[in-house]
């Protein structure tokens, strides 16, 4: 019984191999295969072949070439017409493939004809696209005629009124049966096309002028045609760099960056949304939607004129903190060409417009200033831990401008961590208290002069941290 089955089933698969690789392929009916002194204007034409899903034409003038038409699909219908003929006195080779479903492209055998040696010259021809008399015509298409069986090329002529070709005039079109001004025509015109075949005989007699007429576009813009702006009043060209760029993240159609000259003058700087840029000044952003009916547009625009302004990052040139009740104040002081913003402890979206921070728990602190503008960002870390090493060893108030005043180091970044320094002698008795913001110690205990000896400190921070140590007044 297995071995029934089994050759039941080679003899199915190959009854389908059999069908899809010998597939009829079909017989050429117009021209026959073999024919002579065919029409260059014929119809090709087969029967038809069922169980297919399309036919590709091949017509060559070498065997199984497409130097006429190269694999042009007919989709399911048994014919082709060749859209500007075929060449005269010519061996013409027909290629027919089939597409099969589910199986490689059939390749049918070539047939062959010969075309008619043509003697005459050709008749003359139509429009096509548009027809003539037609009106409301769109202005930027082709302008299409009938193909004139026999003709090799074509004279054509355009102009503005009746038998006056002003903008062109026995143009060679070459074997093709269309032609497309180099520029757009203009609404509501009237157009007068005239056609005329010829070949190596001749040209066509006694063609007419044809006629038509450009449409009126009634489209406006409304509301909802016009693009957003959102172009900020302001952008910055960032001091020490060579230029800077700004992409628009505005949706529109197009785009005209315009640079607004000193005398008044404009110039196109970019037209993407891409702006770039070297030098400040007034410019104008322009964004436009288009609308189009009959080949012509209108633009739906607006427009915001905006400075390009020189910004740099923030210099920040002190930090304040001072006590308020049981928390701090902190107050930035910076330089700067630019607009800038505010943040503390870190440097996301929290930034605020004041340079002042209130209610701030003690403790070590980050500030951040940033330029609204994009050219940086600086920072500037505050109450850090204290050391010995931020106070002197020793001081020698002499008068000698040198060493005169003991005083906490604030170093380079001229930073006031501390709140207030206690001095002390040897014996715990209290004889000085300082601001970190004065001049410092100099020495003396009720207008007398302290001696030469050892001395103690006592800094507390705006944290109250503390930190003691001891230092020398030598003389």
């Amino acid at each position: 019984m297995g071995r029934i089955l089994g050759k039941l089933f080679l003899f199915l698969w190959l009854l389908g191999y059999y069908n899809v690789h010998s597939q009829q392929c079909p017989t050429l009916t117009s021209p026959l295969d073999g024919d002579i002194d065919v029409p260059v204007d014929n119809l090709i034409r087969w029967t038809p072949v069922d169980g297919i899903i399309g036919y590709l034409v091949s017509l060559g003038t070498t065997p199984g070439g497409g130097e006429i038409i190269n694999r042009r699909s007919s989709g399911l219908n048994n014919f082709y017409q060749p859209e500007i003929g075929l060449p005269e006195n010519t061996t013409v080779y027909v290629t027919i493939s089939l597409f099969l479903p589910d199986a490689p492209i059939l390749v049918c055998p070539l047939k062959v004809f010969t075309t008619v040696d043509i003697t005459d010259p050709p008749e003359c021809t139509t429009l096509s696209q548009p027809l003539d008399n037609e009106i409301e015509v769109s202005v930027d298409g082709n302008i299409k005629w009938n193909y004139a069986p026999g003709a090799t090329n074509y004279l054509v002529s355009l102009g503005t009124s009746s038998g006056n070709y002003d903008i062109v005039e026995n143009f060679e079109t070459g074997n093709t049966i269309f032609y497309r001004p180099e520029q757009n025509l203009e609404l509501d015109q009237t157009y007068f096309f005239r056609i005329i075949p010829f070949n190596e005989n001749g040209e066509a007699v006694g063609c007419q002028e044809e006629s038509f007429t450009t449409g009126v576009p009634t489209v406006r813009c409304e509301s909802a045609n016009f693009p957003m702006i959102m172009v900020p009043d302001k952008i910055a060209l960032c001091r020490g760099t060579d230029g800077g760029s700004y992409q628009s993240t505005d949706r529109a159609r197009g785009f005209r960056w315009i640079k607004i000259n000193g005398d008044g003058t404009e110039e196109i700087v970019s037209e993407t949304n891409l702006f770039e840029y070297e030098t400040i000044g007034r410019y104008r952003l322009e964004l436009f939607n288009t609308l189009t009916e009959f080949g012509a547009s209108i633009e739906c625009l607006v427009e915001k004129e905006f400075e390009v302004v020189y910004s740099e990052q923030p210099v920040i040139e002190n930090v304040f903190v001072s006590r308020q009740n049981n928390a701090l104040r902190i107050e930035i002081s910076v330089t700067g060409a630019g607009e800038y913003e505010y943040a503390l402890d870190n440097n996301d979206l929290s930034f605020q417009e004041s340079p002042v921070f209130t209610n701030v728990e003690p403790g070590e602190r980050m500030v951040f200033v940033r330029d609204k503008k994009g050219c940086g960002i600086t920072e500037r870390l505050i109450e850090k831990e204290l050391s010995v090493r931020d106070f002197p060893t020793f001081f020698t108030p002499n008068g000698d401008g040198i060493n005169d005043f003991w005083q906490y180091r604030k170093g380079d970044s001229n930073e006031i961590n501390i709140e207030y320094i206690h001095i002390f002698d040897r014996y715990g008795n209290l004889l000085a208290q300082l601001d970190p913001l004065s001049t410092g110690w100099d020495g003396e205990y009720n207008g007398k002069q302290l001696p030469a000896n050892d001395y103690w400190f006592k800094a507390i921070s705006f944290s109250n941290k503390q930190i003691t140590g001891h230092f020398s007044l030598k003389r």
